[in-house]
């Protein structure tokens, strides 16, 4: 978790120039609020960053208590909330049944241990409260993953957990009928040098940060033209699976799990 908070905080200035993707997610995950969202008097962002979400929040939840929380203390800095705490999502600060909504857009997916995120949330939140998210599924950069997997087979790309495994993982916690739902985006580049740039700009970097050191210039090539066979139009795309959930905190109370896919694209 250190190298990934290392990461987040040297992105922080100029992460949101570069974070497209994810303020196209934060508005969408905003606007689920409309139809589901119900009376609230403390609104927890969990891993809110530099600002994204927060932003959002802090005009739908005017008269409400909003906390905004991350790891990353240069990423809160940037963030123009007024209530911020630096913290480790598996250790919230926050006392038990004391938070109306818990909403996190793109942190779960670095969180490993989703057993102790979810007890966490699941003590926070109040009785009859609302946990909604966002985060990347298993095809996120899949043609990144493929371009690499002809090189070796070695992992270069973070993995991502199916929404399955979540929505499961939130039912042993006592979330009731969680509603899992998702889409896929595509961005678009000239090459893929640009691509790697982008993600190492919003701090989300493939896992093997010295790859291109270590492993030579030639496999560093054959990545590169095993990308090109993807190609399109005079562009490189680069396929995100988000997954949005979400479901209330019913002490005690077992539920079901709801799909729905709804592909589209950017």
């Amino acid at each position: 978790m250190s190298a990934v908070r290392s990461a987040f905080n040297k992105a922080a200035n100029h992460y949101d120039k570069h974070a497209f993707l994810q303020k196209e997610i934060a508005t969408r995950l905003d606007a689920k609020l409309d139809v589901i969202a119900g009376k609230s008097d403390v609104v927890l962002d969990l891993g809110a960053g530099t600002g994204l979400l927060s932003k959002h929040l802090a005009k739908r939840f005017a008269d409400d208590q909003l906390i905004c929380l991350d790891f990353a203390q240069d990423s809160l800095k940037i963030n123009p909330a007024k209530n911020k705490l630096c913290a480790n999502a598996y250790q919230l600060p926050l006392a038990d049944n004391s938070v109306d909504i818990v909403i996190s857009s793109l942190m779960m997916q670095w969180c490993p241990d989703l057993n102790q995120l979810f007890s966490e949330i699941h003590r926070v939140l109040k009785n009859n409260g609302l946990i909604l998210f966002s985060t990347f599924g298993p095809d996120t950069l899949k043609e990144l993953k493929k371009s690499w997997s002809v090189v070796d087979n070695q992992t270069h790309v973070n993995t991502f957990t199916d929404m399955h495994d979540i929505g499961d993982q939130m039912l042993q916690h006592g979330f009731q009928s969680p509603v899992m739902e998702m889409e896929k985006l595509t961005l678009t580049y000239e090459s893929v040098i640009d691509l790697l740039k982008d993600l190492k700009a919003i701090g989300a970097q493939t896992v093997n940060t010295r790859a291109k050191s270590l492993m030579g210039k030639d496999k560093f090539k054959l990545m590169i033209k095993m990308y090109e066979s993807f190609r399109k139009d005079g562009k490189l795309p680069a396929t995100y699976e988000v997954i949005y959930g979400h479901a209330w905190n019913l002490k005690n109370e077992l539920g079901k799990i709801e799909i729905s896919n709804n592909p589209s694209s950017v």
